[in-house]
């Protein structure tokens, strides 16, 4: 059979990560990004980019464990090389901090990030309103570099961009084999997946070059993570909220809740609101479908509600799609050898 034809749907994290996979895995596929919208005007690029993950409800910590993983030993080997600018990712230590001591004190991340440890009593005295708190160091990624980093790489390998809005993943079965899903919380609509829910944020980007080290409060609605270029502060979680207009607000209370942590964040500059909407659900949709209609079928694999953790384990769940779309061109191959006999 001739080289089968993906499409991957979506430029965000996802997407684009989705579709280094496929391509390193079948460099002999005809691959295609599509996308409404590429960087700078993607969810993604909204994101802090930290590597500090949220526990999805209804995906079995083991294989939550594992994405984390993956992703991170692979962010990991890229800040250890010549390209770690350019793809905007750095180390960064900093502290996770708790008004009481947490149920669970060691998260199931804790020996994949670096030198995790409980805070010592003399660190907390930075933190007087806690009582508890855990130090270690981790990634961050800062968003647009990277997301510009993958899309240099993609094409590198002779994969094409194309800008265009898909209304119905049916309506590529003509032009694509597989169609791999990774439209974020634009699912919702295309999809029609009513477990899909936005949940809003809203986040600062301020000039702040002596903010050195990140700090998470333990709720994880308050935080502070320095990048490359700005630091982020945060933030919000409000669910089924579809506004993406900034609410002035909102943003004197993010600015005064981060001061109050690290009190030097007054003297910030150029303080820039970004607000976007992670794609929630109660597990991550990682599965392949097969569609058909008259006689004509359409091979999908969906990668998409990755909520507040589509950095912490986008490669992770990436180099899953490329298992999948390994799956859906052997049934191609199949179905081709049954058609000759």
């Amino acid at each position: 059979m001739a080289a089968p034809k993906v499409a991957v749907v979506g430029a965000g994290v996802a997407g684009l990560s989705a579709a280094l996979c496929v391509a390193d895995a079948f460099p002999a596929c005809s691959l295609a990004v599509l996308a409404e919208r590429f960087t700078p005007s993607t969810t993604s690029d909204v994101a802090a980019g930290m590597l500090i993950p949220h526990t999805a409800p209804d995906t079995p910590i083991h294989v939550q464990k594992q994405w984390f993983k993956e992703t991170f030993t692979h962010l990991f080997a890229i800040s250890n090389s010549a390209e770690a600018s350019e793809a905007g990712i750095h180390l960064v230590s900093g502290w996770r901090i708790f008004k009481s001591t947490p149920k669970e004190e060691l998260p199931f991340w804790s020996d994949v990030v670096l030198g995790f440890r409980t805070m010592s009593e003399s660190e907390l005295q930075k933190f007087p309103q806690h009582r508890y708190g855990q130090a270690f160091t981790t990634l961050k990624c800062d968003c647009p570099p990277y997301l510009l980093w993958m899309e240099k790489r993609l094409k590198a390998k002779g994969v094409q961009m194309f800008t265009r809005k898909v209304a119905n993943l049916w309506e590529l079965h003509n032009e694509y084999d597989i169609v791999v899903n990774c439209t974020g919380i634009g699912a919702h609509q295309l999809v029609g997946d009513q477990e899909l829910f936005p949940v809003r944020g809203q986040v600062l980007k301020v000039h702040a070059p002596w903010v050195k080290n990140f700090v998470q409060d333990g709720d994880g609605l308050t935080y502070i993570y320095p990048g490359i270029s700005n630091v982020t502060l945060g933030g919000t979680r409000e669910k089924e909220v579809w506004s993406l207009s900034p609410d002035p607000s909102t943003t004197k209370d993010i600015f005064d809740r981060c001061c109050s942590l690290e009190p030097s964040l007054q003297a910030a500059q150029e303080v820039k609101v970004r607000v976007g909407l992670r794609p929630s659900r109660a597990s991550v949709r990682l599965q392949r479908e097969v569609w058909s209609q008259g006689g004509a079928k359409l091979l999908v694999v969906h990668n998409y509600g990755h909520g507040s953790g589509g950095f912490s384990m986008h490669w992770g769940t990436a180099k899953e799609v490329a298992r999948l779309v390994g799956e859906c061109i052997a049934a191609l191959q199949d179905s081709s050898s049954r058609a000759k006999l």
